[in-house]
């Protein structure tokens, strides 16, 4: 029990020995933050405890020199006057403002070893932190409509995001949110999706209704919208012009074959005798009985019904703006219906588990040519998601 208390107290004496060495490498790299995060987080545990007081020099060490680098790097960003400087400057007052309420919950702090209290000068940052805040919620507003005025998709994305963090600043921020509509809508690509069959064959309109529907591809692209149907009132960016240009379809078949089985199966036993014929007898006095096998045969009459389908195509990737063709890519696809069943004429005990499972199976109908069409319209919109996913538009 002794030993134990011991290896406690000297893991906690190395404990706090690492805080203090990581917090004073921190604060001679001039990591202030960093060295101060260190520094409270053990001091919060308790202030009074010995092997924390070393914390407390190194404490207010960090903190004076944090709040000097940053007001200096405020003063000289206040009178280079740039409006790129106003989120660095609210930035700064932020930090300071939070270092100190951090800071609040441990005063009085006693510095045993000097025997004084430590000193920490506060300053009072709200006023800073409100003509901070104001300036950059003006700043980043200034910002999203000089980008919105260029009138392109990229600025228009930018200026989404500036207004996205006014609204996370200063929510209900002069017409902000209006703007933040306009943005998104301005800086969206709208897609138009066609489906052109030239296979001169019947597209069923289940299967084009499915491989339209864009809900279900799961792009999730909030700066792309797919639209099927062409919308009057949106100028398309640019159209994915899905091309069915052969499909070939096979004829039902059927393909008979007779599989002779032959297997050796246990078939009763036998005495054991040696070579006068007599029983050969166990330790315990009784007859060896030996297994007895014989050879059974059986003839599998083993019928497959096929069909396949073979589907081509292409998917072309139109600028409307330029009018041209951005990029092709092939889509292709293949379906194979196949249905195996199975007769049997001999014994039985030929019969394999997979033998037994198709005699099982019955002759099933054939798929119709437009059932197959839409059974193969999941793999063709996989395909098809696939290179929506690989290639976007910008």
């Amino acid at each position: 029990m002794k030993r134990a208390i011991q290896l406690l107290v000297c893991f906690v004496l190395v404990a706090s020995c690492s805080s203090i060495k990581r917090s004073q490498k921190e604060l001679n790299k001039g990591n202030y933050h960093a060295a101060i995060d260190i520094a409270v987080g053990k001091l919060q545990k308790n202030k009074t405890k010995k092997s924390n007081q070393e914390l407390i020099p190194i404490l207010e060490d960090a903190f004076q020199k944090v709040t000097q680098t940053s007001l200096e790097r405020i003063n000289f960003l206040e009178r280079e006057g740039h409006a790129s400087n106003k989120k660095e400057i609210f930035n700064l007052y932020s930090n300071l403002n939070r270092i100190q309420n951090r800071l609040r919950p441990l005063l009085p702090l006693y510095n045993l070893k000097e025997g004084r209290e430590a000193r920490f000068e506060f300053t009072d940052y709200s006023a800073n932190l409100i003509e901070a805040k104001e300036d950059y919620a003006a700043s980043l507003y200034e910002e999203s409509r000089s980008l919105m005025d260029r009138n392109n998709k990229i600025d228009f994305r930018k200026a989404h995001k500036s207004l996205t963090e006014l609204q996370k600043l200063s929510p209900n921020f002069k017409d902000a949110d209006q703007l933040l509509r306009e943005a998104h809508y301005y800086g969206t690509d709208y897609v138009f999706v066609e489906l052109n069959n030239r296979t001169n064959q019947i597209i069923p309109a289940r299967m084009e209704q499915d491989l339209l529907d864009f809900n279900t591809y799961g792009l999730d692209d909030f700066w792309t919208e797919y639209h099927s149907l062409n919308r009057r009132d949106i100028d398309y960016d640019f159209e994915v012009r899905m091309e069915f240009r052969e499909l070939l379809i096979s004829p039902e078949r059927i393909q008979e074959r007779q599989i002779p089985l032959e297997k050796e199966v246990k078939d009763g036993f036998t005495y054991q005798v040696d070579r006068s014929g007599n029983y050969v007898l166990d330790s315990l006095g009784k007859r060896i009985k030996v297994d007895r096998f014989i050879t059974v045969k059986g003839t599998l009459f083993e019928t497959i019904q096929t069909k396949a389908l073979a589907l081509s195509g292409k998917v072309d990737y139109y600028d409307v703006q330029r009018r041209q063709v951005m990029n092709s890519h092939p889509l292709e696809t293949e379906f194979v219906f196949e249905h195996v069943f199975a007769t049997f004429k001999g014994d039985e005990r030929v019969l394999s588990t997979d033998d037994k499972r198709l005699l099982r199976n019955r002759f099933m109908p054939f798929p119709s040519n437009e059932q197959m069409l839409i059974d193969a319209s999941d793999e063709i919109k996989g395909r098809l998601s696939a290179i929506l996913k690989r290639n976007k538009f910008r």
